[in-house]
C-alpha cells in the first residue's frame, strides 16, 4: 500500500497541545513586553513560536484571547498566594497592606496586556472584583465602624489600570512611590 494514501490522525497529542500552548504564551508574553500588544502580529506571533498559524489559532483566536490567557495565569496564582497569606492569620492591616502591593505588582507586571483594549478598565471585570471583595472583608476585620463600601472603593479605584498608568506615565511616579503612597493613605484612612 502506497504511504501517501494512509490517513493518520494529524492532531498533536494531548502533551503537544499542552506543550504549544505554553510555547505560544511565552512566546506571546515576550514579545508583548519587549514592542507591545499592539506591535505584534498574530503572525510574527506563530513564527517566533515555531507553530503554524492553524496551531495559533486553535489555541488563540485573537491577541485578546492571548492576553486574557496571560492575565488568567497571573490572575490564578495571585489569588493562591492571597488565600495562603490569609490562612496564616496575619493582623488585617499587614494583610491588606500585602494585598495591595501585590495587586500593584501584578498591574505592573502585567501592564502591556491590561492596557491593550483602548479604554480597559478592570474595575468592573468579574475576575478582578474578587480584589475588592477581598479588601473590603480586611477593612471590616480592622474597623468595622467605617463606610466600608465607600473606603473599599477608594483603594479599589487606586488599583485600576488607567489611574497607575496615569500615576506611572502621566505623572512620572515612580513604582516605589505608588506602593509607599497607597499604604500611607491606607493607614490613614483606617486611623
Amino acid at each position: 500500500m502506497d504511504d501517501n494514501l494512509i490517513l493518520t490522525d494529524i492532531r498533536p497529542s494531548r502533551a503537544d497541545a499542552v506543550k504549544n500552548r505554553e510555547l505560544i504564551l511565552r512566546t506571546a508574553q515576550r514579545l508583548f513586553t519587549e514592542q507591545s500588544v499592539e506591535a505584534v502580529s498574530m503572525t510574527t506571533i506563530a513564527q517566533e513560536a515555531g507553530v503554524g498559524k492553524g496551531t495559533l489559532y486553535r489555541h488563540f483566536t485573537s491577541k485578546i484571547e492571548l492576553c486574557e490567557a496571560l492575565l488568567d495565569e497571573d490572575q490564578r496564582d495571585l489569588q493562591q498566594r492571597t488565600l495562603h497569606r490569609l490562612a496564616q492569620q496575619n493582623e488585617p492591616v499587614e494583610d491588606l497592606c500585602w494585598f495591595v502591593r501585590e495587586v500593584m505588582a501584578f498591574i505592573e507586571r502585567n501592564r502591556p496586556f491590561l492596557s491593550f483594549e483602548e479604554g480597559l478598565s478592570m474595575l468592573g471585570h468579574p475576575a478582578h472584583f474578587w480584589w475588592r471583595q477581598t479588601i473590603r472583608a480586611l477593612l471590616q476585620k480592622i474597623n468595622p465602624a467605617i463606610d466600608l463600601d465607600y473606603a473599599t472603593d477608594v483603594i479599589y479605584v487606586m488599583l485600576d489600570v488607567r489611574t497607575t498608568h496615569f500615576q506611572r506615565y502621566g505623572l512620572n511616579y515612580t513604582f516605589e512611590r505608588m506602593l509607599d503612597g497607597l499604604e500611607t493613605t491606607i493607614v490613614k484612612l483606617l486611623r
